[in-house]
């Protein structure tokens, strides 16, 4: 049996119409437009394991992207810096 997630997700109604644009967003970028999704399905309700069966992400996924919007809000969706060298090429 799964266990519920300790990160419950409640939007207020600016995050979840900003999500709902997001997500609906033709021109989003595609991790952007997932990220979002989980975060409106956790809204929901949804345990992690259906929420990655719906979208076809495994649940550790799932659980990275609510726990770091619990603690961050909508800035948490945003890429972090990486370290390394960058690319080579511009984007």
């Amino acid at each position: 049996m799964p266990r519920n997630s300790p990160f419950s997700i409640v939007l207020s109604s600016t995050e979840e119409s900003e999500l709902a644009r997001i997500a609906h967003k033709y021109t989003s970028p595609y991790y952007y437009v997932v990220r979002a999704k989980i975060i409106l399905m956790a809204a929901q309700g949804l345990d992690n394991k259906s929420i990655g069966e719906k979208l076809s992400l495994p649940r550790q996924i799932v659980s990275k992207w609510r726990k770091r919007f619990f603690e961050q809000r909508l800035e948490g969706l945003e890429d972090r810096s990486r370290p390394g060298r960058p690319s080579g090429f511009p984007p």
